[in-house]
């Protein structure tokens, strides 16, 4: 039996497999983390939303009664009860405008969830991308060496460039 020699570019296919399957891991880790930061932020913002929701009720609730009140006070003759009536449409004016307040700052707040969730987003889709391009440069490269056809590897490395693209992608998102 002859002795069979090992091609020097097996060796830097092994090598370039352990760096796509070492990147594809990394990148299923991170755009997994990313991809439940986004589904976070989504539940916060929409419970911030829901938030302002039931402030808008109770300050639509204040202005219909402001709105009572200020026909009630019209109607009324100057009798005892005016100056009652004045002091309720002042105390709903106040209520009003403490609940507009809520609702301003809740607003934010929900917009700044939601561009979080977005942020995420976009991260999480990136370092997708690279699992997809990273898994068929593995794959290229095993077909590459159970065939020992080097074509096929420089294919890999090929599609592997474009994930590890991804993968950097994924932490800076210097592609659109």
């Amino acid at each position: 039996m002859a002795d069979e020699t090992k091609e020097p570019w097996l060796n830097y296919l092994a090598l370039s497999t352990i760096i796509l399957a070492v990147c594809a891991t990394l990148a299923t880790f991170k755009g997994g983390g990313y991809s439940t930061r986004s589904v976070l932020r989504q539940s916060q913002a929409s419970d911030r939303w829901a938030h302002y929701q039931a402030k808008s009720i109770k300050g639509n609730l204040y202005e219909l009664q402001r709105d009572t009140l200020t026909l009630d006070l019209k109607t009324e003759a100057r009798g005892r009860h005016s100056e009652e009536l004045s002091l309720a449409l002042a105390e709903s004016a106040k209520r009003i405008a403490k609940y507009d307040g809520e609702k301003a700052q809740i607003f934010k707040e929900a917009q700044k969830l939601e561009s979080e969730r977005d942020d995420a987003s976009r991260h999480s889709q990136a370092f997708g991308m690279a699992v997809i391009f990273l898994q068929i440069a593995i794959l290229l490269s095993s077909v590459a060496a159970l065939m020992k056809k080097k074509p096929v590897w420089l294919a890999g490395v090929l599609v592997g460039a474009v994930g590890l693209l991804c993968f950097a992608n994924g932490f800076f998102l210097f592609l659109g």
